[in-house]
């Protein structure tokens, strides 16, 4: 029923089609994943999952849903939980510099140190963009996932920051509802929170396949074939 040369949909018509199409199967697991990521050193094992179902559906691949979620635990735990602890670390070490410069180093070098750490922020939190998908598509160590995924974030730094950007903007409207309605903040909080639970993750990850696998299939899936052609 599709024609061959029909003009192709915009990318971001595309995904919102495919993010409510699977909005109610995302949700079960935008929960399970919510619980395991619960004690921070098991989000790692929880975001391996969820990349395995997003990358299926975001490349119109049938994707089992939770059996899938938990196939790709069990084949990646040991290096999810790595990455997951690792990531727990370099976030609390960048959030404790970040706090450091703002609150105890005055003038120029308190300056230049909040902006190194904020960028350094940035830049982790699109390495994170890729980590799990090079991990659970790849037979990479884990060094070399993060070596990639740094490379990856260089490489693709136009849709990485339009991903950044959209996933602060999502936060920043829970945060602008939430004053808007001050008055009923604790209605709101509770409202925001399951709202959040229940559909962020889905979001966030299908968001991130969209924005960053065509930068792994053009960098390294596509010259293999290329290289392997039989």
């Amino acid at each position: 029923g599709i024609y061959k040369n029909a003009t192709k949909k915009k990318t971001f018509i595309v995904f919102f089609e495919t993010f409510f199409r699977n909005f109610w199967k995302f949700i079960t697991i935008n929960l399970v994943y919510g619980i395991i990521s619960l004690p921070q050193i098991t989000s790692g094992l929880a975001s391996a999952g969820f990349t395995h179902v997003a990358r299926n559906t975001a490349r119109d691949k049938h994707s089992f849903g939770l059996s899938d979620f938990f196939d790709t635990i069990k084949k990646n735990w040991k290096q999810a939980l790595g990455a997951g602890i690792i990531n727990t670390l370099v976030y609390a070490i960048i959030i404790f510099d970040l706090w450091f410069f703002y609150t105890s180093v005055k003038g120029v070098f308190g300056v230049i140190g909040l902006g190194l750490m904020l960028s350094v922020l940035v830049i982790f939190t699109m390495m994170n963009y890729f980590i799990w998908t090079l991990m659970i598509t790849f037979k990479f160590k884990l060094k070399q996932i993060y070596k990639n995924s740094f490379n990856f974030a260089v490489i693709n730094l136009k849709k990485n920051f339009l991903c950044f950007f959209v996933l602060l903007l999502v936060h920043a409207v829970y945060v602008g509802i939430l004053f808007l309605f001050q008055r009923f903040w604790h209605i709101v909080l509770s409202l925001e929170i399951m709202i959040y639970i229940l559909t962020y993750p889905g979001f966030k990850f299908l968001l991130v396949q969209y924005c960053c696998f065509p930068a792994i299939k053009k960098y390294i899936i596509d010259p293999y074939y290329e290289e392997h052609p039989d």
